[in-house]
């Protein structure tokens, strides 16, 4: 792999996880996101409280997305290489960690009664 093109980085995600999940993962992260647009942009401010409590649960979107990568690509903690490696499942962890807490912090908003939380 002499260039790394965007058509070669789409290929070497569809090859770990397959092709329907690879795109479906793809679209779920779509509509997480364009959802959380929505409630930010409907409720013109953060909840400090539903921003901690999506907080709480970052540590567990880590270890969920490193636990999932490695299932995809039958490997281990064990297998990890070198520096590179640990730069990439420590990268995949924030991804999953950041991922999570947008995902607790939009359910709780739209799940949860608009006017029982704090203002603040």
């Amino acid at each position: 792999m002499k260039d790394m093109t965007l058509s070669t980085i789409l290929a070497v995600f569809e090859e770990i996880f397959g092709r329907g999940l690879f795109w479906a993962m793809v679209v779920i992260a779509g509509l997480v996101t364009l959802t959380y647009l929505y409630v930010l942009i409907r409720d013109h401010s953060i909840s400090w409280r539903k921003f901690l409590l999506a907080q709480l649960a970052m540590p567990i979107g880590a270890i969920a997305a490193v636990w999932f990568v490695l299932a995809m690509t039958s490997s281990r903690l064990s297998d990890l290489g070198g520096p590179v490696d640990l730069i990439v499942i420590l990268g995949i962890a924030v991804a999953g960690a950041i991922g999570i807490a947008i995902l607790v912090y939009t359910a709780q908003s739209l799940l949860l009664r608009h006017g029982s939380e704090d203002l603040n």
